[in-house]
């Protein structure tokens, strides 16, 4: 997996670019929401300040070291930042796992499966990925939370 810069996808709605620490108040916005955090592992809740900065500060460095590639979903029609998607990548075996998360104002309008198709057609075509498995978080993880 050789990796130089991560590059911008685009579909047909969307944008899949790095993010910036602009996107910081928006991603607070939204990953903030309960819903959000609530079918997540990782976006905690509540989402204070300074941690979308903190946390789109890390995506350079672990892009570089060929360990995660996050992309910010947004849409091409007005230049908005709905959600993220990105692969965690393991170089040993060529696989990734993805993660996503869009906010609940832009569910069930299709945007997540949107991305998910070309960020794993990059995953295989590109990035000449093996394999790309996702886990799911039953009801029974998440009453726990």
């Amino acid at each position: 997996m050789a990796i130089k810069a991560q590059p911008q996808l685009k579909t047909s709605r969307l944008i899949l670019r790095s993010f910036d620490l602009a996107d910081a108040k928006k991603v607070q916005i939204l990953a903030g929401d309960r819903a959000i955090a609530s079918t997540t592992l990782n976006i905690p809740h509540p989402y204070e300040d300074g941690m979308a900065e903190e946390w789109i500060r890390t995506h350079p460095e672990k892009f570089q070291r060929g360990e995660f590639v996050n992309f910010a979903i947004v849409l091409r029609s007005r230049n908005e930042l709905i959600g993220a998607i990105g692969l965690t990548l393991h170089q040993e075996h060529f696989h990734a796992e993805p993660g996503y998360w869009v906010g609940k104002p832009y569910w069930n309008q299709g945007y997540c499966t949107e991305a998910a198709r070309e960020v794993l057609r990059y995953g295989f075509e590109e990035l000449s990925l093996n394999r790309i498995h996702a886990m799911h978080l039953n009801e029974t993880l998440l009453r726990g939370r």
